[in-house]
């Protein structure tokens, strides 16, 4: 009696893929690659997603704000030699005279600033640096004065009035506010005294 026809697999040996016919080997190998790409491929996509997420970092204020209470700090500090060019503060800073301009303009409008003309001009605290806030300079620069928009425009989430998140982002935004308003440029400069002695 003849053998049947089909695959002729050894009982012993089932796993052997040395039996199995050339076509379902080759599925099979095709099969196999395409699962391990694509294992590989959402391992890596979670893998960038999750360095994506760690590398955004601590939340920052924009450059404008910092260097701005950085310009009134070196002003106030300098405020007894009469005008200083924007130069001076420039190599002082480490600030390029191009962005300084840009922001003694707005510094200027909102009375913190002003500048005098000619050869020995330059610019000038308009206030005295107790009357100069970080909370100023925050808002000045920074526009929205929230840490999240629905706290001024509840209307933008239908959650807003149940909301409870809400509430905690409302009072870290009065807390850092009156930290911010609280501290003075006086106050930024009393660790020169300090330093002098």
């Amino acid at each position: 009696m003849g053998r049947p026809a089909g695959i002729q697999i050894d009982p012993y040996q089932k796993n052997n893929l040395q039996n199995l016919p050339v076509n379902l080997k080759i599925l099979i190998f095709f099969l196999t690659a395409i699962s391990i790409n694509a294992i590989s491929y959402l391992i890596y996509i979670e893998w960038f997603s999750l360095k994506k997420f760690q590398k955004r970092g601590p939340m920052k204020l924009s450059t404008r704000s910092r260097y701005g209470a950085r310009i009134l700090v070196d002003l106030a500090r300098h405020n007894d030699q009469g005008p200083v060019q924007i130069g001076e503060i420039s190599k002082r800073q480490d600030i390029s005279v191009k962005y300084l301009e840009q922001l003694i303009r707005p510094l200027k409008q909102a009375n913190m600033v002003t500048s005098v003309r000619g050869p020995k001009g330059g610019h000038m605290l308009a206030k005295k640096p107790q009357e100069i806030t970080l909370g100023q300079i925050v808002r000045l620069f920074e526009g929205q004065s929230e840490l999240v928009e629905c706290i001024s425009n509840p209307e933008k989430c239908d959650m807003s009035d149940d909301c409870q998140v809400r509430l905690a982002w409302k009072d870290a935004t009065r807390v850092l506010y009156e930290k911010l308003d609280s501290t003075t440029i006086s106050d930024l400069m009393k660790g020169d005294d300090s330093d002098t002695e």
